[in-house]
């Protein structure tokens, strides 16, 4: 849901507004959503509004993220359903599910089938450095992609991304082995 909403802020960003702006939308839990800016000839990321207030770069523009002050009714009424929302969890260091989320992962592949999109993102906890633990989240996200291809998922309709230890769920410091950190998100639609 926030993610169309966000689509369509971004279409009024490159339809040349005068201030571009993203408004982020919380989650049902109210926490704030996040937008990752990525390139479209490499699907590279370049930046990530994560936060109201911050900024980046989109077309040699600066876009700013903000608040919803209002709730734009009308634009909601036409979203889509909220997306299935699937989180594993992996052994230390490797990417290995852990036996807990076999269960999840089970679900998962029998939710998709060759008609979904699945965003897959890959996190670490703060065990390492940031290039290993990079490599790792990206690793960790093409593992389940490669499982959900073997399902027939078109791997078109699957996107990876690793975000290393850049979006903790348990705010820890560095060199901190957290179980909850070593994961991956994926957004079924």
């Amino acid at each position: 849901m926030r993610r169309l909403a966000l689509g369509l802020a971004f279409a009024a960003v490159l339809a040349g507004c005068a201030t571009p702006r993203v408004s982020l939308y919380p989650d049902a839990d109210g926490a704030t959503g996040s937008v990752a800016v990525m390139r479209p000839d490499t699907g590279a990321e370049v930046g990530a509004l994560t936060q109201p207030n911050t900024w980046t770069k989109v077309g040699g523009k600066t876009v700013g993220a903000r608040p919803v002050t209002r709730p734009h009714t009308e634009l909601m009424s036409h979203l889509p359903p909220p997306p299935d929302v699937y989180i594993l969890y992996f052994e230390e260091g490797t990417t290995t599910v852990t036996a807990a989320s076999r269960p999840r992962l089970d679900a998962l592949r029998k939710a998709v089938d060759a008609n979904s999109w699945v965003q897959i993102t890959g996190h670490t906890d703060t065990v390492g450095s940031t290039e290993d633990n990079d490599r790792l989240s990206r690793e960790r996200a093409m593992e389940i992609r490669d499982v959900l291809v073997a399902q027939g998922l078109p791997v078109k309709n699957a996107k990876t991304t690793g975000r290393g230890e850049r979006e903790l769920k348990v705010k820890t410091g560095d060199g901190v082995d957290n179980a909850t950190n070593r994961r991956v998100d994926v957004i079924l639609r």
